[in-house]
């Protein structure tokens, strides 16, 4: 931010821009394949470039970004949300998907009380009946 970074691992950006609270964690996520660079995936080693596009895992949702800064210093969240922009049909998505969440939830409802020992003899029983099939 206040010095101007060229080259920047994608791991080392990752962090500093808050994504996930460890080095070691962002990587994890890129051999995985959770993250992809421009729509591919990548290594842990690749070089940031500014203007670039990754889509990765945040929660239940998948979010998808553009590098607007470089930097490998971990800040705190105000800066660290100056390095990126979400596009707008990520934040769309994003919306959409808790909205149907939120839905589905009142939908389905709680159960009234936890079941008793019959009840999960039951829930058992059913459940080894089902497996055999």
């Amino acid at each position: 931010m206040n010095t101007p970074h060229t080259k920047v691992r994608l791991d080392k950006w990752l962090w500093a821009a808050r994504f996930f609270k460890t080095r070691a964690l962002a990587k994890k996520a890129i051999e995985g394949g959770k993250v992809h660079y421009n729509g591919e995936r990548c290594k842990s080693s690749k070089m940031a470039e500014i203007g670039a596009m990754l889509t990765l895992p945040q929660g239940w949702d998948e979010k998808r970004i553009e590098i607007i800064e470089l930097s490998d210093q971990r800040r705190g969240a105000p800066e660290a949300a100056l390095l990126y922009k979400e596009t707008d049909a990520s934040i769309k998505k994003r919306e959409e998907e808790a909205e149907k969440r939120k839905l589905l939830k009142t939908a389905m409802g709680a159960p009234e009380n936890r079941p008793n020992k019959k009840d999960r003899r039951m829930i058992h029983r059913f459940k080894r009946v089902d497996s055999e099939l």
